[in-house]
């Protein structure tokens, strides 16, 4: 199986890659177009700000085949915010692939949410095999809100998409690769697509 992950800058690369080393998988880093169409399943990653992110990603033209590709596609975290429409950090229009806005959680608790957190309401075969209730690995200032794709959700001040699916795109709030066994579950259902 041929597994890219979508290089824009992002950080945190590291240990998605050894994530997938433990599951007997080796993950290829690269930006370039050819490699991403061609491979079996794209990660696409993102640990830093929406803005800066969404420009690099302008810059390389991947915000244009992102949306595009037609394999099973994982945005994590920051990058699963950037497949969205929009993020109101920065003022950052995203990839639109799924209809829903980012929001920032107000100052009435603490930013970011760092630590563990539930996910609950599992409904994709992404989630085969982790009970209702799993704990992962979380840290961000900014939530995606319930829509149609919400397949998952956490709570934190108010219930927020914790994961998302539209046609052959994912996307999950929480870090699969730090989430211990559950989250080494959902990256091996993401390979077993």
């Amino acid at each position: 199986m041929k597994l890219s992950i979508v290089n824009y800058g992002a950080g945190n690369i590291k240990s998605i890659q050894f994530a997938f080393n433990r599951l007997g998988y080796n993950a290829v880093l690269t930006d370039d177009p050819e490699e991403l169409i061609k491979s079996d399943k794209v990660i696409f990653p993102g640990v830093g700000e929406a803005s800066s992110a969404m420009e690099k990603l302008k810059d390389s033209g991947l915000d244009v085949l992102i949306p595009q590709l037609n394999q099973p596609v994982l945005g994590i975290c920051l990058g699963m915010q950037l497949m969205c429409n929009y993020t109101e950090e920065g003022n950052t229009q995203g990839l639109g692939i799924f209809d829903v806005s980012v929001k920032r959680f107000s100052n009435t608790v603490k930013v970011p949410q760092m630590g563990w957190n539930t996910v609950n309401n599992l409904k994709s075969d992404l989630f085969k095999g982790i009970n209702e209730r799993a704990y992962m690995y979380l840290v961000h200032s900014f939530y995606a809100e319930i829509c149609a794709d919400t397949i998952a959700t956490s709570y934190y001040e108010k219930e927020y998409t914790s994961a998302i699916e539209r046609d052959n795109f994912f996307g999950v709030q929480f870090h699969p690769e730090k989430s211990s066994r559950a989250g080494e579950q959902v990256l091996q259902n993401f390979l077993d697509l």
